[in-house]
């Protein structure tokens, strides 16, 4: 499952990286790919504590209350923007023998006009993934009674008009259920913070 969707002259993040791929550099590939992009890292969750805390943290108005056993502890939040769409991300690593790095999970919540019903997402994050609309072979998923979509290691809904959250999986890792429980665990927690004169980073310390 390859991540992509970059700004123009803008290098690969790690959130556009294959799930599982092993890369020595990952973490200083995303601090200038977001510092290129205009945006910037979102302060790191606390330090120290348990993976499924870290992810329970806020997330632009979203927190996870399940994590796959076994996932990476290498925990980092950041925001980008792409296609006229706001991006509040965090992602999953873990420490590979070999000195590299793995990317098990990835969240999104996007924000934008773009997204003003489940098939203008469904477009744009065919754009965004560059797949082809036509034979993209998507599955009917409902998170509560929003709708939305799911595929190997993927599952995205509609929140609200203007307003996706994505969840990917590294199916190589992980089976399908794992993916079904992590996406149901991702919940709504209050208004969330978006706007750059109040964000907080995403994470409610």
């Amino acid at each position: 499952m390859e991540m992509t969707g970059r700004p123009q002259g803008v290098p690969a993040a790690p959130s556009e990286v294959p799930m599982g791929l092993t890369a020595r550099v990952l973490s200083t590939v995303l601090v200038f790919t977001v510092i290129a992009a205009g945006t910037g890292l979102l302060p790191p969750p606390p330090a120290g504590g348990a993976v499924k805390e870290v992810g329970m943290h806020e997330l632009a108005g979203f927190t996870l209350d399940h994590l796959p056993a076994g996932i990476g502890d290498q925990v980092t939040d950041f925001r980008t923007e792409w296609g006229g769409v706001a991006f509040a991300s965090r992602v999953w690593e873990r420490e590979l023998p070999d000195g590299g790095y793995s990317v098990d999970l990835k969240v999104n919540v996007m924000r934008g006009d773009r997204l003003a019903d489940l098939p203008a997402a469904r477009a744009f994050l065919a754009e965004y993934h560059e797949r082809d609309p036509a034979e993209w072979a998507l599955r009917p998923f409902r998170h509560g009674r929003a709708p939305g979509h799911r595929t190997d290691g993927l599952v995205f809904w509609l929140a609200e008009p203007g307003l996706v959250a994505e969840v990917r999986l590294d199916p190589a890792r992980f089976p399908e259920p794992e993916l079904t429980a992590t996406a149901l665990g991702m919940h709504r927690a209050g208004s969330g913070q978006w706007n750059s004169g109040q964000d907080t980073g995403g994470v409610r310390r």
